[in-house]
């Protein structure tokens, strides 16, 4: 294990790498916006087959928090994974991006496709307008006191009270983690999040997108990608399996995993499974490349 800290644009990101195994080093996007590696520990057991790379991104984690609400634009952060690969010689890599980091992971391929040797994008979020749609729907199944309670602190703009953030997590038990307790690499991701980064680009919670992200959609650059590419999802997911199932019908060869007892975390929810799904597809994409 090596760990460390990466000059990138706007501060400084820290930075880890696991294992030393004979396979195409894995790059770990995490998700949020502003939501620390931590909670994606379980990859570490990917480490076996090839070194693994976690980073935080500038604003959350171990990362330096500038206060500059200009840096947190989808832009930099895309230039981010640029300049964290190119500092840690990453020339020929697989990357896995989650939720925003899918986005992420998408945007760096577009990009900078030279040496990406394959995509993971777990529970992505590649169209928000969609994306919201499926929460809408999610949350209209919920108890109608909880409903009340978030249109109430919504229309009221307190969306900071704990009345709000007792209701949302209500929503997050059903559709971000069905675990309970929750595993504490999730709880500690929780802790050390960048709030003012989620809040910007995203907004007060999963479903209420007020942030600069809540028009972005590329779906109709997926085509374009072609390097191997398996999305994942879990069955009670914020990114739903249909909506998922729809990205991968854009990519041609691409696969799809769908995890029965999970929600928005299957590395969590369903570790097991979802480790031998994604090395599995890891090692083909070795082979082939």
């Amino acid at each position: 294990m090596r760990e460390g800290f990466v000059n990138v644009s706007g501060g400084r990101v820290w930075y880890q790498a696991v294992g030393a195994g004979s396979g195409s080093p894995l790059l770990v996007l995490h998700g949020g916006p502003g939501l620390p590696h931590d909670y994606l520990e379980p990859l570490t057991a990917l480490a076996d087959d090839r070194p693994v790379v976690f980073f935080d991104q500038l604003g959350c984690g171990r990362s330096e928090r500038p206060v500059d609400p200009s840096l947190w634009r989808l832009g930099r952060f895309i230039s981010e994974v640029g300049q964290v690969r190119l500092a840690l010689g990453l020339e020929r890599v697989h990357v896995l991006g989650h939720s925003w980091g899918a986005i992420l992971a998408v945007e760096h391929y577009l990009a900078q496709p030279d040496g990406v040797l394959s995509l993971t994008l777990c529970s992505p979020s590649l169209s928000i307008p969609q994306w919201l749609d499926d929460v809408t729907r999610y949350r209209k199944l919920l108890p109608v006191d909880v409903q009340r309670v978030l249109d109430q602190h919504e229309r009221n703009g307190t969306t900071d009270s704990a009345e709000y953030e007792a209701a949302v997590m209500v929503f997050y038990r059903r559709h971000l983690c069905r675990l309970n307790p929750w595993p504490e690499c999730l709880q500690r991701a929780m802790d050390e999040s960048g709030d003012d980064v989620y809040e910007t680009l995203w907004g007060a919670s999963e479903f209420h997108i007020t942030g600069t992200l809540r028009n972005y959609d590329c779906t109709a650059r997926l085509p374009d990608i072609r390097v191997p590419t398996l999305f994942t999802c879990g069955q009670y997911d914020e990114a739903t399996p249909t909506t998922v199932g729809r990205f991968r019908t854009l990519i041609p060869g691409a696969l799809h995993a769908v995890f029965e007892n999970s929600a928005h975390v299957p590395h969590l929810e369903d570790t097991t499974e979802f480790l031998k799904t994604v090395r599995a597809a890891l090692l083909r994409s070795d082979r082939r490349s």
